[in-house]
This record gives structure tokens, C-alpha cells and sequence, in this order.
């Protein structure tokens, strides 16, 4: 599983809705795709290491 697979379909969750600094669901989604966006490389490794354990088995895409 690639970081950017992840990170785009959690920016697309983002801009689903609107942007309402006021909404914590517009908050949550708009720090974590920040924060993880940041952290490229650490998240890269934790989905390496999810993916040993067989996390995304199931996902084909």
C-alpha cells in the first residue's frame, strides 16, 4: 500500500465537504490529512508495516 493512495482518498474525503472551521468532522479530516502529509515517511512505514501483518489483503486496487 502506497502513502499517496491513502492520503489522496483521505484529501477527497476533505473537499467532500465544506470547508466550516467550526464542523470538528471538516476539523478532524483537515489536520489529519495535514499531519499525515507531513509525516510522509513515517506513515510510509507504518502502512509497510500494517501490510506485513496483512492489513490490506482485502484491498484491491
Amino acid at each position: 500500500m502506497k502513502a499517496e493512495t491513502i492520503i489522496a482518498e483521505l484529501n477527497q474525503l476533505r473537499k467532500d465537504l465544506d470547508e466550516d472551521k467550526s464542523d470538528i468532522e471538516w476539523l478532524t479530516l483537515h489536520h489529519v490529512f495535514c499531519f499525515v502529509s507531513y509525516k510522509m515517511g513515517d506513515f510510509q512505514q507504518y502502512l509497510d508495516d500494517q501490510a506485513g501483518k496483512g492489513a490490506f489483503d482485502e484491498f484491491d486496487g
